[in-house]
């Protein structure tokens, strides 16, 4: 086969693989975030990762906005990174699930590199936080890149019933269903495999013992027989 014709062979390979990077590329660029829960009104864990700088540059800081709903968030140590909390005043006061009185929320998770995450290498930071009771809607986490030459701005909010991604979207994900809580803060699910659990239990002992028996009732007509066996020989 001559070079002329692998050329041929290779060209439409060469070219579907360069539009599968072109493909890829672009989503993998994104900040993006991870929740451990989606449920409404339940504690999650938020993993923001970053993946490239800006141009090429190397990012210092990254500033993650807190959307309306939320008052309060607890960041994850980074040893790479200082962290601060930035807050804001209320409109209105308003009282938390404890009943106590707040008059600021928490606005911003500021973390600033104390050396310059290189272009081509990867973060990821953690927020902790209790998710809003409104199942079925969008919670976006706009951030802000900061790098030593220039910025990337992930805020854009795909419009509702859009199917297209925005250039820069901020990282988001949707609230699902709450889970079903009895009085002790347990979940319905967990709740109704610790009331089986007794049942299983009890249908295993009676299947030991049961065993047990069938067992003992063996041991007792092997030992007749040979009683039998032996009063005949001395016959």
């Amino acid at each position: 086969m001559s070079r002329r014709t692998l050329a041929r062979l290779g060209a439409p390979a060469a070219a579907a693989a360069a539009i599968t990077l072109l493909a890829v590329a672009p989503a993998s660029a994104h900040v993006t975030v991870t929740p451990s829960e989606t449920a409404a009104g339940a504690y999650t864990v938020l993993t923001f990762s970053a993946g490239h700088g800006c141009e090429g540059s190397p990012s210092k800081q990254f500033t993650i906005k807190v959307p309306e709903g939320i008052n309060d968030v607890t960041p994850t140590r980074q040893p790479f990174y200082d962290v601060k909390v930035t807050t804001e005043k209320l409109d209105k006061p308003i009282e938390d699930a404890h009943g106590n009185k707040l008059t600021e929320r928490d606005a911003t998770v500021v973390y600033t590199a104390k050396t310059p995450l290189p272009d081509g290498q990867r973060d990821a930071f953690e927020v902790s936080l209790q998710l809003p009771d409104e199942e079925g809607t969008t919670l976006a986490f706009p951030v802000v890149q900061t790098c030593e030459k220039g910025e990337t701005a992930w805020v854009e909010e795909a419009p509702e019933g859009s199917t297209e991604e925005p250039e820069s979207p901020a990282p988001a994900f949707e609230i699902t269903e709450a889970v079903a809580e009895d009085a002790h803060g347990a979940s319905a699910a967990s709740h109704d495999d610790a009331e089986s659990a007794p049942a299983a239990e009890k249908k295993s002992d009676g299947n030991l013992w049961g065993g047990v028996g069938a067992g003992a009732g063996i041991l007792g007509l092997i030992a007749g027989s040979t009683a039998l066996a032996l009063g005949r020989r001395k016959a």
